[in-house]
C-alpha cells in the first residue's frame, strides 16, 4: 500500500457553512447542543487524522461505515452556529471525484476497483434513503476554487503567521446574506459581460448550495492544509478575494483591461500553486 497522505489528501482547502441550533430539528438539535458544551471537541487537525486513518487499512475504508457524530461550533454574536461534519457523505462524494483528480494506475493502486464499486453501490442505496441529503462543508485540493472568493470579502480576511507547533491560518468568514447578496451581483456582472464559463458555473452551483441553508449562518472559507506548501510570505500578501472583487467590479464598469489586470494577478498566483502540485 503507497502512502496515501500526499495522494489522497494534496493539501485541502474548506467552504464551510456554520448554521444555527434553531435551523436543527429535534432530536438532532438537542444532540448539537449538548456537543457545544463540551471542551474535548475534536479540532480541523483531528478531522483530517481521523480520514487518513481510515485510508490505512488493507483494503481502504474510504468511507466510514457509520456517519461522525462531530461538528465545528463557533459563537456568532452570542448565537450557537454548528458546522456538522458529515464525514461519510463527503467520502461519497469525493470518491465520486477522484477519478478527475488521478491518472487511473494511481487510483487503483490507492483505491482498488472492487472497494470503489463497493462505496458507489452503498452510496446509491444510500441517496434512496435520503434524497434531500447536502454537506455543510465542501473541499477543494491544491486549490482555492476561484468562485468562492466571490463569497468574502477582504476586510473579512484574517492572517495568523502561526509561531513553533503552531501552523500559519488564512480564512475569511461572512454572514450567509452577504455571501448570497455577493453571489447574485457577481452573476449580473459575468452574464452582461460574457455567455458563459467555469466561474459562471461554479457561482451557479455555489448559489444553489448556499440557498439550502439558514440565512443567518455563517460563511467560512479556509485555506487549510494549503498553508503548509505555501511560503508565509506568499500567504501574507495573498489578497485573491480582493483581486475577484476588483475584476467582478471592473466587469461591471465595462474595463476589460483592469478586469484582464485583476485576473491576471490571479493566475500568477495560482499558477505557482498548481506548479508544486505537478511536483508532488
Amino acid at each position: 500500500m503507497p502512502k496515501v497522505s500526499s495522494v489522497i489528501v494534496p493539501y485541502a482547502t474548506y467552504l464551510r457553512v456554520y448554521e444555527p441550533l434553531a435551523a436543527f430539528p429535534e432530536p438532532e438539535r438537542g444532540h448539537w447542543a449538548r456537543y457545544a458544551d463540551r471542551r474535548d471537541r475534536p479540532s480541523y487537525q483531528d478531522e483530517l487524522r481521523r480520514s487518513l486513518a481510515d485510508l490505512l487499512p488493507t483494503p481502504p475504508v474510504p468511507v466510514p461505515v457509520h456517519e461522525s457524530s462531530d461538528a465545528f461550533v463557533l459563537d456568532v454574536e452570542g448565537v450557537v452556529c454548528v458546522c456538522p461534519w458529515r464525514t461519510r457523505l463527503r467520502g461519497w462524494q469525493a470518491l465520486q471525484e477522484l477519478g478527475d483528480e488521478l491518472p487511473p494506475p494511481v487510483l487503483d493502486a490507492v483505491l482498488p476497483e472492487v472497494v470503489r464499486r463497493q462505496a458507489t453501490q452503498d452510496y446509491e442505496r444510500w441517496l434512496v434513503r435520503n434524497p434531500d441529503a447536502r454537506p455543510w462543508i465542501r473541499t477543494g485540493t491544491w486549490q482555492v476554487p476561484l468562485h468562492w472568493f466571490v463569497l468574502v470579502a477582504d476586510e473579512e480576511r484574517r492572517f495568523d503567521k502561526g509561531s513553533g507547533d503552531i501552523p500559519p491560518m488564512l480564512r475569511y468568514r461572512t454572514p450567509m446574506v452577504q455571501a448570497r447578496r455577493r453571489v447574485a451581483r457577481a452573476l449580473r456582472a459575468l452574464k452582461d459581460a460574457i455567455d458563459e464559463g467555469p466561474l459562471i458555473d461554479g457561482l451557479l452551483d455555489v448559489g444553489r448550495w448556499l440557498e439550502e441553508f439558514h440565512p443567518r449562518s455563517l460563511v467560512e472559507l479556509d485555506y487549510g492544509g494549503l498553508v503548509h506548501t505555501l511560503p508565509a510570505g506568499e500567504l501574507e500578501d495573498d489578497h485573491s478575494a480582493a483581486d475577484v472583487a476588483e475584476g467582478i467590479e471592473a466587469l461591471r464598469r465595462g474595463d476589460g483591461p483592469a478586469a484582464g489586470e485583476a485576473y491576471g494577478r490571479l493566475v500568477e498566483r495560482w499558477r505557482s500553486v498548481r506548479d508544486r502540485r505537478s511536483a508532488n
